[in-house]
């Protein structure tokens, strides 16, 4: 959520602000930082590959835990499980390699998507946190709340409203550019 945010507001500072020649451009105040060689680039797409891989495998994790025991033990967890984590891991790290290129090309079509692609990423982490403070062990919240239909409408017609809201302004710029 964290990341989310402060995406929004570098994304929103820069757009208040260009007509302003004091406010630099992102990608100029990048490209001014100094150059990074080829081996540091290598280091960089590896870490975020490890961290994309991460988020999969608890993804999988998270996924694994509820489904009924299957088969014998592998390392302490159940094999059916294990299958379960092992293959959503490995999808997850084939599927980021040929997902990443096309939302590269849609952002560059639409490029009012980008906040809003942001703001989904913060949606999703408040229904996480929201999944958190309503476990057995923390209860702050019912258990039952996440899975309500209430909270089930809330959720959908939040994150809808931030896509359609994403999608007119991306047409509405498009529209002007043209």
């Amino acid at each position: 959520m964290f990341m989310s945010a402060k995406n929004l507001y570098t994304y929103f500072k820069k757009k208040d602000h260009a007509d302003d020649p004091k406010t630099p451009d992102i990608a100029e105040e990048k490209a001014e930082k100094k150059g990074s060689g080829f081996w540091m680039t290598v280091l960089k797409v590896e870490l975020a590959d490890i961290a994309f891989a991460i988020d999969s495998m608890l993804a999988a994790i998270a996924i694994a835990v509820t489904l009924p025991e299957i088969g014998g033990q592998i390392g302490g967890i159940n094999a059916g499980q294990f299958a379960v984590m092992f293959i959503g891991g490995m999808l997850g790290v084939i599927l980021m390699r040929f997902a990443a290129n096309y939302f590269v090309k849609v952002l560059e079509q639409y490029p009012g998507l980008e906040a809003a692609a942001f703001a989904i990423v913060g949606w999703i982490g408040i229904k996480l946190v929201v999944l958190v403070l309503a476990h057995d062990k923390i209860h702050i919240l019912p258990h039952a709340f996440p899975h309500s239909w209430q909270w089930q409408v809330i959720f959908w017609s939040v994150l809808l409203s931030i896509l359609g809201v994403g999608i007119i302004t991306s047409r509405r710029k498009k529209a002007q550019d043209a």
